[in-house]
């Protein structure tokens, strides 16, 4: 009687199995279609909704929040995996925590972590929203795993938690999913959508993975900072549409110094088991060490810094959902691994062209996600091992080689980017440590409270690629031939960024190490007034100053500028300072409880010399034609609560700009799309692909009345390729009524210095500022700032009512402080940085981006100091 309870029981069991799996909708029965079908979509609300019936209908998936969109909207993760693994979750993150930053794991304990232990794989998809097809292919991928009988899935499920992120973007996958569907079976089905793809940055989300700026970056990096410590993650992509059809690792040379060598080789045996096993299933065109380089950080692949085994895949491109027939002949290789697009060793079956489907892009997604998951359940006790290993390598490193420390002087220029330089590194799961007493190491002096960043961590080659400045690893295509040009940037030293002094200690100290004291999470330089105080006083140099000062005036305080540098009790105080009369008003104390920086408390029975802050008009010009600079500036200014009200460059010519505005701000954009809305290629234009509604732009006429507005009084502040607006011969009507041809005194003449040999992809280079001027409160006498050799100028003497002042140019030698620069000489005393007047209106014009990805913070007040310049009298 037992066996036959037992086998009725064993039989109910299975068959409960069997109809619980079956009874769960598949994609095609959940959204009237099935994913990957030519011309259909769903948006990140249907996506979500199928993900939680997933989450309610099997054991196999756990959905979870882990943050909040810019834009208000969930952000979540599935787990995927065995019902046994999912009950298990919290055991599981407290072991990969264990496993990626305890080196002091005893070689029993590991044995047994190893004995059943399952891999932890992050998967982020379509953070880039153009690239629909990772997130289109999630349903089918999440369902085939949590009801497939299949014994190979079953056993990559055991040893596997897949951790998959279905959306990266969920913003920026509505706003490309509803363009699709307002313009599908139109004529401009399949057009670009206008406007980023993000409420701020766009594309560039996938650069903010050293800063940390967006709510989304900060929920997907807190995965494997923080909270989860996965030890294999693929961020999924797409690129263009007339290459390969898929790409996988390893990358391109040149790759990033400061990593180890194990993740190199990992990322490779993922990658060569992915070509293989795409091939086998059949799809062509599947390369590899082609075009990605992986030397900067930045991407979502950050983590590779945090010993995660990452890398990258990406899939040709169709319009959306809509197909795309390719010509054989039509179809490129694009250098770096791929010159000609011809059968070789990193593309072994080429695909002929025709028709290339969503529907392709979902079969290549499925196929490489599980070849992911195979390798990874093969290889279950070596990616285990290998995270403990690495984390006990590095530990060792920091502590037996250079450099062993960075220490950060409490006392600092700008102390507030300090304190965002320590709590980022907090953010990215490094440990800092404060002095406990005066240090002295190699005839410096280091003080009580100065910040300690030791390299003795797991998180090291993070530590050393961000605190050290940057020099580009210069590898050729044949020896003494042409350098292999980098991907992206190739600068990104937070200390260098911030403005903020570091100290690289390059031999170990106890006397150091037995001083310090961890620091809590959440770092602040605070203290309490000692006394009854009238005034509160914010010094200018800090960039948390002049955020406090736009807030308050915003919320009706008032606000006042010191209009000379004084000395006020023990402390200096430069011009320009903020001045708030202390009460017990409740927005301030709100104001007053978020500072990272104490102000200064000060009495004054005499009335000082000081100027009411006002906040000024501000039309900032955005593009619809994804731009990117503009939306970082809209979110630098939104942080520090500046107003300011988006101008399309279209509506220019129709709006009374002196009646609106005080200041325009013309971001980082190429002059012909500003004037004629169409892209220029030397001396030919061509339209975008947007709908013609979006593809205009000011026209002579709207450039007319910017020059207008600024004779009329009005400021105009530019960088990077739209200081080329103002170039060259302007014609207006003057203020009495004349119309007059003259030109600013000023050239671009940075195309000559690109002919000389000038090449400088993203570096980080010193520029001198010229002292007491306007656009220079808060400064030293020389900076860093963020340089591509867009713009370069050279001013000359000015006629009539038009006057010039170089504000900032570069040093006659020891120009670059990271990166990479070419003919570097080229830049010696020339000026980047200048102010123009004509008649009672200013121009600053900048060759570089102020805020560039709002990671600049040293530069700043330069930004501030322009759109808050007094108006000519």
């Amino acid at each position: 009687m037992k066996f036959k309870s037992l086998f009725i029981v064993i039989i109910l069991s299975f068959s409960f199995i069997l109809s619980g799996s079956s009874s769960i909708k598949t994609p095609e029965e959940f959204f009237g279609f099935k994913p990957g079908t030519d011309r259909m979509l769903f948006d990140y609300g249907e996506l979500i909704k199928y993900f939680k019936l997933l989450d309610k209908s099997s054991p196999k998936i756990k959905l979870e929040q882990i943050g909040i969109s810019p834009m208000g909207k969930p952000i979540y993760i599935a787990f995927i995996s065995s019902e046994k693994n999912i009950s298990n979750l919290q055991n599981i993150k407290k072991t990969n925590r264990k496993l990626a930053i305890d080196p002091g794991i005893s070689d029993e304990e590991l044995d047994k972590i190893l004995k059943d232990t399952p891999v932890s794989f992050l998967a982020t998809l379509s953070m880039h929203s153009g690239e629909v097809g990772p997130s289109q292919a999630a349903p089918i991928i999440a369902h085939d795993l949590v009801t497939s009988g299949r014994e190979d899935i079953l056993g990559w499920l055991d040893n596997v938690v897949m951790l998959m992120v279905p959306n990266h973007n969920p913003d920026g996958m509505d706003m490309v999913i509803h363009h699709y569907w307002k313009y599908k079976d139109k004529k401009y089905e399949g057009s670009y959508l206008p406007g980023v793809y993000h409420k701020y940055v766009g594309h560039d989300n996938n650069r903010d993975f050293v800063t940390l700026t967006q709510t989304d970056t900060k929920a997907i990096a807190g995965i494997y900072n923080l909270e989860w410590f996965p030890q294999v993650m693929v961020e999924k992509h797409q690129m263009g549409s007339n290459t390969s059809r898929y790409f996988v690792p390893p990358n391109h040379d040149p790759i990033a110094e400061n990593i180890d060598a194990g993740i190199w080789n990992w990322a490779g045996i993922f990658g060569a088991n992915m070509i293989k096993d795409m091939t086998k299933d059949g799809l062509a065109g599947v390369s590899q060490h082609y075009f990605f380089d992986d030397y900067w950080p930045g991407s979502t692949e950050t983590c590779i810094w945090k010993n995660v085994i990452g890398f990258l895949t990406e899939a040709a491109s169709v319009k959306y959902a809509t197909p795309v027939y390719i010509e054989q002949n039509e179809l490129r290789g694009y250098g770096k691994g791929l010159s000609e697009y011809e059968k070789s060793i990193n593309m072994p079956l080429p695909w002929d062209g025709g028709w290339w489907r969503l529907g392709d892009i979902v079969k290549y997604e499925i196929s490489s996600t599980y070849s992911i998951l195979k390798t990874a359940s093969n290889h279950r006790a070596d990616i285990l091992r290998y995270r403990n290993e690495i984390c006990r390598k590095e530990v060792e490193r920091g502590s037996r080689s250079a450099p062993y420390y960075y220490i950060l002087p409490i006392t600092q220029h700008d102390q507030s980017e300090m304190v965002s330089l320590v709590n980022l590194l907090h953010e990215h799961g490094v440990d800092t440590y404060y002095l406990k007493s005066d240090v002295v190491f190699s005839g410096r002096k280091f003080n009580k409270g100065d910040v300690v960043v030791p390299l003795s961590q797991s998180f090291r080659p993070f530590i050393k690629e961000v605190m050290e400045s940057q020099k580009y690893p210069v590898r050729h295509y044949t020896p003494g031939g042409k350098i292999i040009k980098p991907y992206d940037i190739t600068s990104w030293s937070l200390p260098l960024h911030k403005g903020v002094k570091s100290f690289m200690i390059d031999k170990p100290s106890d006397e150091i190490s037995s001083s310090l004291i961890k620091n809590s999470p959440d770092f602040t330089i605070r203290s309490s007034p000692s006394a009854n105080f009238t005034h509160l006083i914010f010094p200018v140099r800090n960039n948390e100053s002049f955020q406090v000062a736009f807030r308050a005036k915003s919320s009706g305080i008032r606000v006042e500028r010191l209009k000379s540098s004084m000395k006020i009790g023990e402390e200096d105080y430069e011009k320009g300072s903020f001045l708030i009369k202390n009460s017990e008003n409740s927005k301030l104390k709100k104001i007053l409880s978020t500072l990272n920086v104490s102000p200064g408390y000060i009495n004054i029975s005499n009335k000082l010399k000081t100027v009411e802050f006002t906040i000024p008009r501000i039309g900032l010009v955005e593009t619809w034609f994804h731009d990117m600079d503009s939306g970082w500036t809209r979110f630098v200014f939104d942080s520090y609560s500046i107003p300011f009200t988006v101008i399309r460059p279209a509506d220019i010519k129709g709006l009374n700009l002196s009646g609106k505005f005080d200041v325009i701000i013309f971001p980082d954009a190429r002059p012909a799309v500003l004037k004629k809305g169409k892209y220029k290629s030397g001396s030919d234009y061509f339209s975008p692909s947007y709908p013609p509604e979006y593809a205009k732009g000011m026209g002579s006429k709207g450039l007319k009345k910017i020059i207008e507005f600024i004779d009329k009084g009005g400021i105009v502040v530019s960088w990077g390729a739209s200081t080329g607006l103002f170039m060259g011969e302007h014609e207006i009507k003057n203020s009495s009524g004349i119309t007059e041809s003259f030109s600013f005194p000023v050239s671009d003449i940075s195309g000559k210095a690109k002919k000389s040999g000038l090449y400088c992809p993203g570096s980080f280079v010193k520029i001198n500022l010229k002292k007491d001027h306007p656009l220079t409160i808060g400064m030293g006498d020389s900076c860093g700032i963020f340089f591509r050799g867009t713009a370069l100028f050279s001013t000359s003497i000015p006629n009539f009512d038009r006057d010039r002042r170089v504000i900032g140019k570069f040093p006659k030698d020891k120009i670059l402080l990271s990166g990479y620069c070419e003919k570097e000489e080229v830049l010696e005393n020339k000026s980047v940085f200048v102010w123009l007047k004509k008649n009672k209106g200013q121009l600053v014009l900048m060759g570089f981006n102020p805020q560039f990805r709002a990671s600049t913070g040293g530069t700043y007040k330069l930004l501030f100091n322009s759109i808050l310049l007094e108006k000519l009298k």
